[in-house]
């Protein structure tokens, strides 16, 4: 089989992906694997098939820390500047040999050869990128133009801390005209907790304000990884502080869609990894039970 080679602007930069690429897995999720600055492919596990991500962080800075990130070399700070000419570029050239290439063919095993998403995702949060409004600008175009949009779901996968700025929340409006999704996520509902885990410690009420702001404009679930810290299972205290938290946003009427929960599948780049293990999907699947009861939706992905 002949390889596939991506022209993607003037500056020659380009992709050429040969019949001996391996086949993509839920264990693999390098933003470099195609080989272009901003787009790369993944098989998630959580929307069962492939989701075409944006990385708008590829200088692996984030505002946040959390200690099962798998991100090499992560620094604090925010996004760079983004090329929109040359993103707008690879993600049309990604989708021609998605959509009319052989990419599926020889990268992706046969229950999972469906195109899902589109996600923001990526080396850091992605809502840092002043860009970010134009990013979902041209995603959506993209989208139009393939026929896609309404067919796939354009998701933000976002640690939730920069949505109270105009601009971002304009964007998630937008989303939400092109099949948006928020990923919000939340791990712990304690300050104490999200330093731990998260490496901040923000106020709780700040974290609601931006949970609503978001669910007001576009489609939102909360995303929640668990897992055992020194082969322990989380504190019940944080458990029932996210239960009241969750039963709080209920009451309260903020429209979620439920709660993405979700374990370890790839092993954490941080120096806390050795530290870290999944936790049993028994576990997982009661806790699960005890969210349910809320009246909220969960999936549950161990």
């Amino acid at each position: 089989m002949e390889s596939v080679e991506y022209a993607l602007n003037s500056q020659n930069r380009g992709h050429r992906m040969t019949s001996s690429s391996p086949l993509l897995t839920t264990a693999d999720h390098r933003r470099d694997i195609a080989g272009l600055t901003y787009v790369y492919p993944v098989i998630s596990r959580r929307a069962g098939g492939v989701s075409v991500g944006v990385n708008l962080n590829p200088n692996n800075a984030c505002n946040w820390r959390c200690v099962y990130c798998q991100v090499p070399g992560l620094v604090r700070g925010g996004a760079p500047r983004i090329d929109v000419a040359l993103l707008e570029s690879e993600l049309r050239g990604f989708f021609d040999e998605l959509l009319r290439g052989d990419f599926m063919a020889r990268r992706v095993p046969p229950p999972l050869r469906r195109l899902t998403d589109v996600a923001f995702s990526g080396n850091g949060e992605p809502t840092s990128a002043r860009a970010f409004g134009a990013a979902v600008e041209i995603v959506g175009n993209v989208l139009e133009a393939e026929g896609l949009a309404g067919k796939i779901k354009l998701v933000l996968i976002t640690n939730g801390s920069l949505l109270h700025r105009t601009a971002v929340q304009a964007a998630l409006t937008r989303m939400a005209r092109w099949n948006g999704e928020v990923w919000f996520k939340l791990d712990r509902a304690t300050r104490s907790g999200m330093a731990q885990i998260n490496g901040v410690r923000p106020r709780l009420s700040q974290v609601q304000a931006n949970l609503r702001a978001a669910a007001a404009r576009c489609p939102t679930w909360l995303q929640t990884c668990l897992f055992a810290w020194d082969g322990q299972p989380p504190p019940r205290d944080e458990l029932d502080a996210y239960l009241r938290f969750v039963e709080k946003q209920c009451a309260e009427e903020v429209c979620l869609k439920g709660v993405l929960l979700y374990g370890l599948a790839r092993p954490s780049m941080q120096i806390e990894a050795p530290r870290l293990s999944p936790l049993p999907p028994a576990w997982m699947a009661s806790f699960a039970a005890e969210i349910a009861t809320l009246g909220i939706a969960v999936n549950v992905s161990p």
